[in-house]
């Protein structure tokens, strides 16, 4: 078991807290993320990977995939994972807003916030704002990530 996974205490529904926060990787969006992402998407368009024809209808590079961007906000690229190892049951549910065009070459600085709680009986539901800025600090995607995890076990 890598150290990683040792040294993060695993979490119940009721240790988070509105406001908590999970700041991922910045990446680079270059020619290889769009053309993995294309053959794993199988988006032909040529928007993503013709140049010339991006310019053409006013791009000034090849524009991102929208999901492309979206997954930039992936819970795994941070620490929550690990601190949900004992009590996740499962992502239920993701939604988000392209706000401004992301090229190649941009560099996207994702992060994630708890916005929401939603304590049921036995589990409960994190609400994550999803966030992402270019390298000018403009927000190109809005979303929310939504977890199912479980709470503390009582033996009252």
């Amino acid at each position: 078991m890598s150290t990683i996974h040792k040294s993060i205490v695993s979490k119940f529904f009721e240790d988070f807290s509105i406001g908590d926060k999970y700041v991922l990787s910045s990446r680079t969006q270059t020619s290889a993320i769009f053309s993995m992402f294309q053959a794993a998407s199988g988006d032909n368009d040529p928007i993503h990977y013709d140049k010339e024809f991006c310019k053409q209808r006013g791009h000034p590079e090849m524009l991102a995939h929208g999901l492309q961007v979206l997954i930039q906000t992936a819970a795994g690229a941070g620490s929550f994972p690990f601190e949900v190892r004992d009590s996740l049951l499962g992502l239920i549910e993701v939604s988000g807003k392209m706000l401004k065009p992301v090229y190649r070459e941009d560099t996207l600085y994702p992060e994630l916030v708890i916005s929401n709680l939603i304590s049921q009986n036995t589990t409960g539901i994190i609400e994550m704002k999803a966030l992402v800025n270019n390298q000018n600090n403009v927000l190109v995607f809005e979303g929310f990530h939504k977890y199912l995890v479980k709470k503390k076990i009582n033996d009252n």
